[in-house]
């Protein structure tokens, strides 16, 4: 059997190969009331436990937020409220529940991080993308705390000012 020529760069030198890119995002849902109701104080991302028919349910898009939140329960990190359809394909025995806790994968330091802020007073945690990084499910938290109904008339406000300003910006051009 013949050997394939490896193929050399500049001066004989094997060509280098190009740096792997990182993983491609693909989004799965996206909770777009959560920068409207709430002012978001710290963020961070997260992998999910899950089942082989959660995942297939999730590539087809069966999934919902519904009330979704993060609390702790005996040290580690659960995301409760998130409702991932039943796959049909799957056998009964293997099939998964809609509305089960899932666990949240983080590094003990940062559970011990989010522990102490999630028992501040009026703070909560609620996810705010759910996506495919790769071939894994993570999921973005938000550290949260509910705004005023003022507050959310202010934020309105200011976008209108801001897309008023940018009109005036296109016109003059």
């Amino acid at each position: 059997m013949a050997k394939k020529p490896i193929s050399t760069g500049a001066g004989g030198k094997p060509a280098k190969t190009a740096a792997k890119a990182p993983p491609a995002e693909r989004l799965i849902l996206a909770n777009r009331k959560v920068r409207f109701e709430f002012e978001v104080l710290d963020r961070i991302e997260a992998g999910i436990v899950l089942m082989g028919s959660e995942v297939k349910s999730l590539r087809a898009g069966e999934v919902q937020w519904g009330d979704a939140h993060a609390g702790m329960h005996h040290g580690e990190l659960f995301l409760y409220g998130l409702h991932i359809g039943a796959y049909r394909q799957a056998v009964a025995a293997f099939a998964h529940q809609p509305r089960q806790p899932r666990k949240l994968l983080l590094h003990r330091r940062e559970i011990e991080r989010w522990m102490g802020k999630l028992e501040a007073k009026g703070l909560t945690c609620v996810p705010e993308r759910l996506y495919f990084k790769g071939p894994h499910v993570k999921v973005d938290l938000c550290l949260v705390r509910g705004k005023e109904k003022a507050d959310k008339r202010k934020d309105l406000q200011k976008r209108d000012q801001q897309r008023e300003i940018q009109r005036i910006m296109r016109r003059g051009r």
